[in-house]
Formats: structure tokens, sequence, C-alpha cells
């Protein structure tokens, strides 16, 4: 990164106070536009962030055609945005994951949450798949590339850079490996359990860890039951429940490509005279299930992000139920339903309200007995509710 002087953004007066409060984010309207017009500005550069009376808050980096305009990747100026820096938040994020996983398998670098917006390292033993979701941090690549590998020395890496949110940020869309020999599948280890990720096609990064410790919980409702795994993906709940005991397990989601990747992590555990797929549309499989009279005692309903902005809230809510009364409907007296979202814009209390609506509607009560979150290593920024998004509803679901 170059040692020249970075130019200045400046904030409108008052609009530093977020900033000061632990945000990272600066929103296109609190800048002083007039001191500092937007259109000076390139995509991804980066500049010192200064409060209405030229006070330097930090460095930041900046794209003046998106909503939040700037993000700020360093406080103070006691040093800049350096190679070495980012080294010091690599290992920085290093010591909490060491801390509490047994196994290298884990989120290594959460964006905002540790500190380094716009870049997301999921790691799989020896294997980093890195998203860097900004134009400052597709602008930083070759720094964090090389300290990654300095930091971590894994024998791949590969950039999933194909996520859609790119397109916000006038970025193209690729996927690209910049280390060692890149197989499809990626083995880790979660709970006990063996998988083998979809790195170079599968979603996001190939694997959910961020469900890890509810999948933990999971495991021990499992044994003796009939297991329903509703957007399965790749296995994540349902392989780990037919480790955990279950007597069957069904699997259901609508790639073929994922359902082949449940039978095949289900044979990695020796479970797969357990495990069942079923590809279609959830909807409609689970109302073929009902039609066909099947019964289970547990199920898990952890879909795609049904609001995926604001103004999806109506309609995603609405799903959200929807799904949630279908499972109620296939559940034996006292089944265990699990409730999850990952949509930022459904807090847990109306996760809840809708879930409990669904009960009603169909003459059951819900028995909430335990509440579930994103793992440790993705840590949340206490002023930034954007980095807190996972939720999970454990409840007992009871015959009116």
């Amino acid at each position: 990164m170059s040692d020249a002087k970075y130019p200045v953004l400046k904030l409108k007066k008052n609009e530093d106070r977020r900033i000061r409060n632990g945000h990272l984010w600066v929103y296109s309207n609190e800048i002083d536009t007039t001191a500092t017009p937007l259109k000076d500005y390139e995509p991804g550069q980066m500049c010192l962030l200064t409060d209405s009376a030229d006070k330097a808050l930090g460095y930041a980096y900046i794209n003046p055609g998106t909503l939040i305009a700037a993000r700020l990747i360093k406080r103070g100026t006691d040093g800049e945005p350096s190679r070495s820096y980012l080294k010091k938040k690599f290992r920085s994020a290093l010591a909490l994951r060491e801390q509490l996983y047994a196994e290298p398998c884990y989120r290594l670098i959460f964006g905002e949450a540790d500190g380094l917006p716009g870049l997301v390292v999921d790691r799989f033993y020896d294997i980093l798949v890195v998203q860097l979701t900004t134009a400052g941090m597709e602008a930083m690549k070759q720094d964090v590339l090389e300290m990654l590998d300095a930091v971590f020395e894994p024998v791949t890496i590969l950039l999933r850079n194909d996520a859609s949110s790119r397109k916000a940020e006038g970025l193209d869309l690729y996927v690209e490996t910049v280390k060692g020999n890149v197989a499809e599948l990626a083995r880790l280890s979660e709970n006990g359990v063996l998988f083998d990720a979809l790195i170079t096609q599968g979603q996001k990064t190939g694997w959910f860890y961020d469900q890890a410790m509810n999948r933990q919980r999971f495991m021990q409702y499992a044994k003796g039951k009939r297991v329903l795994d509703v957007f399965s993906y790749i296995g994540g709940w349902g392989v780990s429940a037919a480790v955990a005991g279950a007597t069957d397990v069904y699997c259901v989601d609508a790639s073929e490509k994922a359902l082949d990747a449940v039978h095949h992590n289900a044979g990695l555990n020796n479970v797969a005279d357990i495990v069942a797929t079923i590809q279609g549309d959830a909807f409609e499989v689970l109302k073929n299930l009902r039609a066909e009279n099947e019964k289970f005692d547990l199920i898990v309903v952890d879909p795609p992000a049904f609001i995926k902005k604001k103004k999806d809230y109506k309609a995603g809510s609405q799903a959200y139920k929807r799904i949630n009364q279908m499972a109620m409907q296939l559940l034996n007296p006292d089944g265990i339903l699990v409730s999850c979202s990952c949509s930022h814009h459904m807090p847990r209390a109306d996760l809840v309200r809708m879930a409990n609506e669904a009960a009603r509607h169909v003459d059951r009560s819900m028995q909430i007995i335990e509440w579930g979150g994103q793992g440790p290593d993705h840590p949340i920024n206490p002023v930034m509710p954007e980095t807190e998004y996972l939720k999970a509803v454990f409840s007992r679901i009871q015959r009116i």
C-alpha cells in the first residue's frame, strides 16, 4: 500500500457520533460534500476520515456511488492501514478461533465484526475460501492475499468473488484460484461429523459455519427420532442427526447437486442407510408429505433469507409463517421444531410471533425450549445490528 498521503473525507457536523461509538459505516448523506465532493473519489480509494472540525477519526475506504459511501478500516492515525496492520488483524482473529475450536474449521474473518469490512474468510483445514465484497477490499486484494498466506500458510486459497452483492459495488463476479490446486470439495469437521463442502460451486463459500452450535444442540434431540431437514443444502443438519442416532432422516432441497452431496456426506460418516433425500420446492414437498400422512419427531426449517431487504418484509414474513405451519403439521405430538432465519430484517421476536401465529392457526401451541444464534466465529459488533443476523428457535409443538 502506498505511503502517500491520503485524501480527506469530511463528515457533516454531529455525523461522527456513530463512528465514535464503534460503528464502521459512513452513509453518503453524512458526508460534507461541499468540502469533500464525492465525485472527487474513485471506488475503493483509501482516505482519511475527519469530523466537521477536521479532527481525524481514522482511515476508511470509499465508494462514492453507493449508499454506504465509506467504511472505516482503522481508527486513529497512529500508522496507516498497511500490510503489517492486516497481519495484526488476522492474528487477532486467529487467536479468538484457536481458543474455541479444536479443529481449524471455522469462519476465520467475519467482515465488520473482525474490524475488516468487506472481507470474509472461511477455513477448511489448510484451504482458505475468501470473499471480497466491497470495492475497497477489492482494491486491497493483493495485500490481503499475501498477508493471509504469510499468517496462515495455507495450501490453497480460493477467491469466491461471485456474490451478487458485489454488483452494487460496481464489481465483476468471478471465481479464482490464487494458490494451490482447488478440488470441488473441501473436507471439514464439525461437532465430530465429517463433511465435504462444495467450495467452488456451492452456496456462499460452500458451507454455513454459523449454524455449527445450533447443529450441536440439534444432535442432542436426534437419538431414536425420525428427522426431517428442510432446505438441507448438503446435509449439515440431517447428516449430523443421523450420526447422533436418528432412526431415519429425510433431507429436502431443490438442488440435485446439493442432494448428491448429502448422500456423499452420509457415506463419509457411515450413515448412508439412514439418510434419504427428496428433491423439490420445499413448500411442495411438505404439502406432498402431509398428503402421504408422513410424520416426524424432529424437524428443522433452515431457509435462505426470505427477507433480503426491508421492502421484502411483508412477503418474507408470510413465507416464514407458512413454511413453519407446514412443518408443524408434519410433527408427531410433542415433536420438536427448529425454526431458523438468517434474515437480518427478521428480528427474533418477529420470527417467534410468526411461528406462534402458525401454531395457533393449526391448533398447536409452541413451547420454546432453547434459543440459538450464530457461533463465536461470527462475532457481533454491538453497535452494528447488521452483524447479528442468525436466529434459531427450538420449540416443542403441542396439540391443544
